[in-house]
């Protein structure tokens, strides 16, 4: 399918008002980039889009020029079902993602049931130079290694990040948060021994203590180990 046609049905599906409100929220996007499709109406386009057989010139056209696009992109890939296929389309994508929104919101369904692979790429992507690159592994790792396949060497494997970029830090923090929800035991340990920087650490407790998730104790001990600003 011509780029050009998608992209003049994503101008058709463009909302001028939720485009404003959207720029707020993205400081680090251009915003002339941003058409402003609502979530709902760009995920069932991609839902159409990915039965094409020529969604490939789409997928090849990197990088893409508007936000909208990438948004569409990461829906498109998050909906492939085979893993190999999937799996080589988020990594040649990941590199083009420049921003948190689009970073967040690919998912891949498939990679559920391919956790034994996609733990090899996340290492990978752990220690990539690129923001978003850093930000989308320790995304999988919340999504997909808090439960049954938990393993305290994902706690780790997260601390050891050290990163100036605040969308990893507040990735760090959130996963963190998670993890306490989850698997308390485990990671209350890398508060009280101070394992973070000071404001992941901070940011962990605070998102902590918004979660329904965790018990009024937990919470009461959890503000008990704030970190003063030095």
């Amino acid at each position: 399918m011509p780029v050009n046609e998608i992209t003049d049905e994503l101008f058709r599906l463009q909302d001028e008002k939720y485009r404003e409100f959207q720029i707020k929220l993205l400081p680090t996007v251009d915003p002339e980039t941003v058409i402003g499709i609502r979530t709902p109406e760009l995920r069932a386009y991609a839902k159409k889009l990915v039965k094409n057989d020529g969604i490939t010139e789409f997928l090849d056209a990197l990088p893409h020029r508007y936000f909208d696009e990438n948004q569409l992109h990461a829906f498109i890939v998050s909906a492939i079902k085979d893993y190999g296929q999937c799996i080589e389309e988020v990594k040649r994508f990941l590199p083009f993602v420049d921003n948190w929104a689009t970073c967040d919101q690919m998912s891949p369904k498939i990679f559920a049931k391919h956790k034994s692979e996609l733990l090899d790429c996340i290492k990978e992507w752990l220690t990539s130079p690129l923001t978003y690159t850093q930000r989308f592994a320790v995304g999988m790792l919340m999504e997909h290694y808090l439960d049954d396949d938990f393993d305290a060497a994902y706690l780790d494997m997260v601390a050891r990040i050290k990163s100036d970029e605040y969308y990893v830090n507040m990735m760090i923090a959130w996963y963190f948060a998670t993890a306490l929800a989850k698997q308390y035991e485990a990671t209350v340990p890398y508060l009280e021994e101070q394992r973070l920087d000071t404001w992941t650490h901070n940011k962990t407790i605070q998102k902590a203590l918004e979660s329904y998730r965790i018990t009024p104790d937990h919470k009461t001990y959890l503000k008990s180990l704030k970190l003063t600003k030095k």
